[in-house]
C-alpha cells in the first residue's frame, strides 16, 4: 500500500496554508504491520526535508535522534517503518506563518487524516508530537466519541496521564522537527520516554 495514491484532499479548501504544498507520505508498506501511528505537525517548507524524501532531510534526521534518544536507534525511513512506525503529519500542507488556523487544522483531520488512520487496522499506540497533532487527533475523537481524547493544557502536565482512543494508547508529546528540537534538551528527553513506551507496549 502506497497511502498517497490512496489519500487526497477533494477540495484544497483552506486559505492559510500553502496547498501547493499538500503532501502525504510516497512510501510503499505493509498496513498490517504498523502498531505506532506518528503524527507531527505540518510538512517543511521545502519538500526535500520531508521524511521520506531522499537523501539526508531534516525531518529525518531529528527524528532518527529521537529514536536514538529512545534506544532504538536507526539508519533511514525504512529501519522505522520495519518497526512498524508510520509518521504522517496533522496538516497535509505546508505553514504560511507560525500557526495554523483551528478551522484549518479541523478541515484536515476530516477531509484527509480521519481517511488516513483508517488504513491501518492493527495500530496499539498514537504518537501526538506537538500541538497541531493533538489538536488535529482530537477532532478526530470527538466527531467519532463526542469527546476529546487528551484535555486541553500544557504538555509538560497532560503527558503524565494515561490516555485511550478505541483501546489504544495515546501519547501527547512534543514535535521532533524544527531547529528547536535540537537546542530544547528536556523536551528530547520527554519524547524519548514517549517514544520508548510506545514501542514496548505489548
Amino acid at each position: 500500500m502506497n497511502p498517497s495514491k490512496l489519500i487526497r484532499c477533494p477540495e484544497l479548501p483552506c486559505r492559510d496554508i500553502d496547498t501547493r504544498a499538500f503532501t502525504v507520505p510516497n512510501v510503499e508498506l505493509d498496513p498490517s504491520r504498523v502498531r505506532i501511528f506518528m503524527i507531527t505537525e505540518a510538512p517543511p517548507a521545502h519538500s526535500q526535508d520531508y521524511f521520506y524524501a531522499s537523501g539526508k532531510p531534516f525531518y529525518l534526521e531529528t527524528t532518527l535522534k529521537a529514536f536514538a534518544d529512545a534506544g532504538c536507534p536507526a539508519a533511514s525511513m525504512r529501519d522505522i517503518i520495519d518497526r512498524g512506525v508510520y509518521l504522517t503529519t496533522a496538516v497535509k500542507c505546508g505553514k504560511t506563518g507560525y500557526s495554523v488556523s483551528s478551522s484549518t487544522v479541523d478541515t484536515c483531520s476530516q477531509l484527509v487524516l480521519e481517511k488516513e488512520l483508517s488504513l491501518f487496522p492493527n495500530l496499539r499506540a498514537y504518537l501526538l508530537m506537538g500541538d497541531l497533532a493533538i489538536k488535529g487527533f482530537n477532532y478526530v475523537a470527538t466527531r467519532a466519541t463526542g469527546k476529546r481524547v487528551i484535555p486541553s493544557g500544557s504538555t509538560y502536565k497532560i503527558r503524565r496521564g494515561a490516555y485511550y482512543y478505541d483501546d489504544r494508547r495515546v501519547y501527547p508529546s512534543y514535535l521532533t522537527t524544527g531547529k528547536s528540537y535540537l537546542i530544547e534538551k528536556s523536551k528530547q528527553k520527554m519524547i524519548a520516554e514517549d517514544i520508548k513506551s510506545a514501542l514496548t507496549l505489548p
